[in-house]
């Protein structure tokens, strides 16, 4: 075990160099070489060329789970903590590992609230393929993401709505933040290690009381494999677990996009469609799945045809209407439209076997739903409708997705993103029955605890 010297003042204790050197050679780091390291990062000692060759000697060589455990907490005590204990209720969070479609917080955080756990939902805007929870709820006209410490725990209040959808303060994890922009940028994102260590420090660090985690599986996740995502998904649970927080994990499947939206008005209509009791199964299946889990882990578990209700008669879309408000925003006024659609149909009859999620989000993000980079602006109109669904039979030239865009030179680049994403099968094939299997499957793989 490497213990820290006790430098003279201005002098660092470690050196970079030694550090990615120890990592390289696959050696464990010491909890004070971690310490020292994530907090020289932050404080700009250590530069981002060190740590991107750190990144990459993680990235290759792993870390044992005290290190991932060590490097979490050094990066939750890189910033401040938030603390809910004064709520006098319960409190619970979800944490997507991000997908194509994938609106769920919106319908979920309102439905949780019905029954009186609190759900600080701290969330975070779209990447690439992506989408963000942050930048669907900018659609909303007037709707603002940046509230005070005590803007949030009025909402999360009992005189409140009981749940928010926010951005995370600054300094929740700042460490992270400059880690995290650094790995997109040096082909270090897919990294256990890393990935279960950014998102539990700024959970950890948020102060929820439960977390349950849907860690997504498939081409258009992180995770391609479902190997991976259980590894990703056993550490994470394990590392808020070691931390307090009662935290469970879903696999979910990220093959297909979720709902038949993937943009950011495109998706607030089809949460609101849900939250008035209709919108797509696999939408609301996965709500209501995640809502139980969160209830569960808070210590108030509801039954599912409670759950089912609550979105049917509205209780859930009250609080959803009292959120909006409470953020400056709209709930009655009209989303944004795309002035300009395209639609590509089905060339023959059949069964449709394939709508790649990977496709389909980068479609949707050439169209301008999504951003290259964290400062890129974001079409609030852009994105991809869908008409059918992997299972589902279609005849030769019926419409199989709409293309939106406020920019239609945007169409060609997003029809090429499709060209390999959509397959229509004779229906007494086997890549038709396999389709319709995996539908009736449903989106829940498996289940972490």
């Amino acid at each position: 075990m490497t213990t820290a010297p006790n430098p003279a003042p201005g002098v660092e204790p470690f050196d970079a160099v030694d550090v990615i050197a120890a990592k390289r050679d696959r050696q464990r780091l010491s909890d004070a070489q971690i310490d020292w390291v994530v907090d020289a990062y932050t404080r700009g000692v250590v530069a981002d060329e060190q740590m991107s060759a750190l990144a990459m000697a993680i990235y290759l060589n792993g870390m044992d789970r005290g290190e991932i455990a060590r490097w979490t907490d050094a990066m939750i005590r890189s910033g401040e903590r938030m603390d809910f204990s004064g709520l006098g209720r319960p409190t619970a969070d979800k944490h997507s590992t991000g997908g194509v479609g994938d609106k769920i917080t919106l319908p979920l955080a309102p439905l949780v609230a019905v029954f009186g756990v609190s759900v600080p939902q701290l969330s975070g805007r779209g990447l690439g393929h992506t989408g963000g929870t942050l930048d669907k709820l900018e659609s909303i006209p007037g709707w603002r993401a940046a509230l005070t410490n005590a803007e949030i725990l009025d909402m999360l209040s009992a005189s409140g709505p009981g749940a928010v959808i926010c951005a995370a303060g600054s300094g929740l994890a700042p460490a992270d933040k400059k880690l995290y922009a650094l790995r997109d940028t040096t082909a270090t994102v897919s990294c256990v290690p890393l990935i279960a260590s950014s998102i539990m420090s700024k959970k950890i660090a948020e102060g929820t009381g439960a977390l349950v985690l849907d860690v997504k599986v498939g081409s258009g996740a992180f995770m391609k494999e479902l190997d991976q995502a259980r590894e990703l998904a056993q550490t994470m649970v394990a590392l808020g677990t070691d931390a307090g927080v009662t935290t469970r994990a879903l696999l979910t499947d990220m093959s297909t996009p979720l709902g038949l939206t993937a943009g950011n008005a495109l998706e607030v209509r089809e949460a609101v469609e849900v939250l008035s009791g209709g919108g797509p199964q696999d939408v609301v299946d996965l709500t209501v799945a995640l809502a139980g889990e969160m209830l569960s882990a808070a210590g108030r578990p509801v039954d599912e045809p409670e759950l089912r209700a609550a979105l049917a008669d509205g209780r859930a879309m009250d609080v959803w209407r009292e959120m909006i408000r409470r953020q400056d925003g709209d709930p009655d006024a009209p989303l944004p439209v795309a002035p300009e659609t395209e639609t590509i149909s089905a060339v023959d009859d059949g069964v449709l076997t394939r709508l790649d999620a990977l496709g389909v989000g980068v479609a949707a993000w050439r169209l301008g739903a999504g951003r290259a980079r964290k400062e890129d602006p974001v079409q609030a109109v852009a994105g991809v409708e869908m008409h059918a669904k992997p299972g589902d039979s279609v005849r030769a030239g019926q419409p199989l997705l709409t293309l939106h865009t406020a920019t239609p030179e945007r169409f060609e680049r997003a029809r090429a993103a499709l060209e390999d994403a959509i397959a229509v099968c004779p229906a007494d094939s086997p890549e038709a029955r396999a389709a319709v299997a995996r539908r009736r499957a449903g989106v829940v793989l498996d289940r972490i605890v």
